[in-house]
């Protein structure tokens, strides 16, 4: 069955890229703010609804036919903005549900699971997103929906993907009282087999973080 959305994104290259354009936008505007902590008791739903449609605009991406850039080689953009800033922000923020487990492709169950920051994954994405913005922003949207295409299936798609799961699952959590896994201690560059999981996570109950975190448990 075909979709309308697609034939009309074809028909209307315009309109597709300020749609995107604005979902990125909205999405850079939206963490930078939650970062900044003013209200940290709606930061984890905020940030669930957040990542939630920016995987909306990513879905678009992947459906759409391969965008092929005006140019052979992409224009200099200059340095990138740095996000370290907001990666502390936000890991100080998110303490201490900041690391989660996650598994890096579910096509190659050999590699298993490894520790992962939300912290990290939402700098990363913002660094990817902040890049093709740069483009439309000179004028090029045609580079920047390619980059955004491009990224989408290359890093930021499956970070964001990671980063939502992690965010359900936290609010999946503390929705249903249940204990959560204290991944803190782990180093995010160690393996976390299943024996380095049960030897070095302790449980977190899900109602000593549900106020911090603007959740509230089931009654």
């Amino acid at each position: 069955m075909s979709d309308p959305t697609l034939h009309a994104t074809a028909q209307d290259p315009g309109d597709f890229a300020v749609q995107i354009a604005d979902q990125v936008e909205s999405f850079l505007v939206a963490v930078t703010e939650v970062a900044k902590g003013d209200e940290p008791d709606s930061a984890v739903p905020f940030l669930l609804l957040e990542v939630s449609q920016l995987m909306l605009a990513g879905g678009r991406l992947g459906a759409h036919e391969d965008i092929v850039p005006d140019e052979r080689y992409e224009p200099d953009l200059g340095p990138e903005p740095d996000v370290d800033e907001l990666r502390e922000r936000l890991a100080r923020l998110l303490d201490p549900i900041d690391v989660y487990s996650e598994v890096f492709d579910p096509y190659e169950t050999s590699k298993g699971r490894v520790p992962a920051r939300i912290s990290d994954d939402l700098a990363d994405v913002i660094t990817d997103l902040r890049h093709g913005m740069a483009h439309y922003r000179a004028g090029r949207t045609t580079e920047a929906l390619w980059w955004w295409q491009f990224s989408y299936f290359s890093n930021w798609g499956s970070t964001a993907s990671a980063t939502l799961r992690a965010l359900q699952s936290l609010v999946a959590h503390v929705r249903l009282n249940q204990p959560l896994e204290e991944l803190n201690g782990l180093d995010t560059d160690q393996d976390l087999s299943e024996d380095a999981l049960e030897e070095e996570a302790g449980q977190v109950m899900a109602e000593e973080i549900a106020g911090p975190l603007g959740l509230r448990t089931a009654q």
